[in-house]
């Protein structure tokens, strides 16, 4: 279980780079924890970009505490890449140019326009990361 702090070796980086299922874990107001799929992109180096809906469930958990986990699964999810950090910036995305990046990535297409969806854009740094691979066959 290699695992390290600051920006992941190349070879982590290059699994983060694929479009792989992804569970975000963020703090509740009480202090409790929540989890949820979620997509991201990996921006190199130690960064990677979330989207949420402006003032939805997640983006008030990020703005008031900034930490979070992410857990990025393989094919075979006994490889998975766990990582930790802190959102460092917040910012609307009017154009909806970081969410259309995010859904290309994922599903090729730019993301539905919806009435009822604002997305806001979330940077994460990287601090902390761990791989898990079985040994198991």
């Amino acid at each position: 279980m290699p695992s390290g702090s600051g920006s992941p070796p190349e070879h982590i980086q290059a699994f983060l780079r694929q479009p792989r299922p992804a569970i975000i874990g963020s703090l509740l107001a009480d202090g409790s924890p929540s989890t949820v799929v979620t997509w991201y992109l990996w921006l190199g180096g130690a960064r990677l970009m979330l989207s949420t809906n402006k003032g939805g469930f997640r983006d008030r958990n990020l703005a008031r505490d900034g930490r979070v986990a992410l857990t990025v699964l393989d094919e075979d999810w006994y490889h998975h890449i766990s990582l930790r950090g802190r959102v460092v910036q917040m910012r609307a995305d009017p154009d909806w140019a970081d969410l259309d990046a995010l859904s290309q990535h994922y599903r090729g297409v730019p993301y539905p326009r919806d009435a009822g969806f604002t997305p806001s854009t979330v940077i994460v740094e990287v601090d902390r990361w761990l791989e898990f691979q079985s040994t198991s066959g």
